[in-house]
């Protein structure tokens, strides 16, 4: 029963791909090694002999023969019941051993150790394969899906994860769909498996997905300066070209949108901006923040935000849904970009005067001005322009603190 055990294991480990002969040899004769020095003491005197094709191991004791036995190791007596005649006073005598001499326990520990070199080795090589593959595009199929993430093999049957984060909003998988993501990260936790970690959310896999879709990408006749993204629901991609002969934004779009299209159905209809990158930053922000028409621009320090002066109408195209646009252009830039509403000239000298919102810092506290502030109100009429639901939600702020502001606001004119 103990051979058969052994050999299932040498062919194990035989069969495991990646697994170059030396490699083998090396691992299989040391498991033996180990084995051979926990029963006999040392394994300095035994030759071991690996015959992997066969799944078989040949072991052979030598010790030498001597009058008086001081080390049993490597020593037997010239009258020991197991010698012939013909042995002389250091000669050397060679017994094979064979498994049963390592009992029933040393060949389970035999076993073991083997199985357990094959895991490392198969974890190592799976860790490596992997590691060197962060940051590329991957594709397979969805086995099991949990709350908190979904589970993919490779065609090795490898385990890939999806975290919930790493998934775009509102997507939804369910067996046996494919799915394509980019490798994020490789990890070795407490020794177990490498916990390989995809990512759909990523800016670096809406850039694979450009190299895949765009050939002059993936040529390198045009580069992708920088990516940012609010998965699912916005992202801007900024390109440069090196030949003049080629438009960056047309290629990465494609005639009549036919490049761009395959990219925002595999992102869940995201909306892509593509522009072209420049090392000004004034007219990074103008390109990023289009279609909104901007006044003039105010960069400030390196600690301090950007600001952008624009008339009433255009804010809200600055701004965009939800503070996206602004946020986006921001990262693309490096900057916190904050808008601010630039009121038309009037030559009317009757025409009634605004006041800034900072004039109410005694009455409104300062956290609300900055909310407001936030979404392109900084003047008095710029707030009361806009309606206490549409405030509300713009700015994240509460219906009955709404009411007081737009109360306090209205006072002010209604003195005047």
């Amino acid at each position: 029963m103990e051979k058969i055990e052994l050999k299932d294991a040498f062919a194990e480990f035989k069969n495991q791909k990646n697994i170059d002969r030396p490699t083998m040899m090396g691992v299989l004769e040391d498991v033996f090694r180990t084995q051979i020095t926990k029963t006999y003491g040392s394994a300095d005197n035994f030759d071991v002999i690996i015959n992997i094709d066969k799944g078989d191991c040949e072991i052979y004791w030598n010790r030498e023969v001597v009058e008086e036995v001081e080390d049993p190791n490597t020593q037997i007596a010239q009258n020991d019941e197991a010698l012939d005649d013909d042995y002389e006073i250091g000669e050397t005598f060679v017994k094979k051993v064979e498994l049963k001499d390592f009992g029933r326990r040393g060949i389970l520990n035999i076993r073991q150790n083997l199985q357990g070199r094959i895991m490392d080795i198969e974890k190592a090589n799976l860790y490596n394969k992997y590691v060197d593959k962060v940051g590329e595009l991957f594709t397979g199929e969805i086995y099991q899906t949990w709350a908190k993430e979904a589970l993919i093999l490779d065609e090795d049957g490898n385990e890939l994860r999806l975290p919930k984060s790493e998934q775009i909003p509102g997507e939804h998988f369910k067996k046996n769909d494919t799915v394509k993501a980019i490798i994020k990260s490789v990890e070795m936790k407490n020794n177990t498996t490498p916990y390989i970690v995809l990512s759909r959310t990523s800016p670096e896999f809406l850039e694979k997905l450009f190299e895949q879709e765009v050939p002059e990408i993936y040529d390198g006749l045009i580069t992708i300066k920088k990516v940012v993204r609010v998965p699912g629901e916005r992202a801007k991609v900024a390109v440069e070209s090196y030949d003049e002969r080629i438009d960056p934004i047309g290629a990465c779009i494609g005639v009549k949108g036919s490049r761009i299209i395959g990219i925002v159905r595999e992102l869940r209809n995201e909306n892509i901006d593509v522009l072209q990158w420049t090392n000004n930053p004034q007219l990074l922000i103008q390109r990023a923040l289009n279609p909104a028409k901007i006044s003039s621009i105010v960069l400030g320090g390196d600690d301090e935000k950007i600001k952008v002066y624009m008339l009433p109408d255009e804010v809200k195209k600055g701004i965009g849904k939800g503070g996206c646009n602004i946020r986006l252009a921001g990262m693309l830039v490096g900057k916190e970009i904050e808008v601010w509403r630039e009121l038309p000239k009037c030559d009317d000298a009757n025409a009634e005067e605004d006041v800034l919102l900072s004039e109410f810092d005694d009455v409104i506290e300062g956290w609300i001005l900055e909310k407001l502030q936030s979404i392109g109100c900084d003047t008095a009429k710029s707030v009361l322009a806009l309606s206490a639901a549409d405030i509300a939600k713009r700015a994240d702020l509460e219906d009955e603190t709404v009411e007081e502001i737009l109360d306090i606001l209205r006072a002010e004119f209604e003195e005047e």
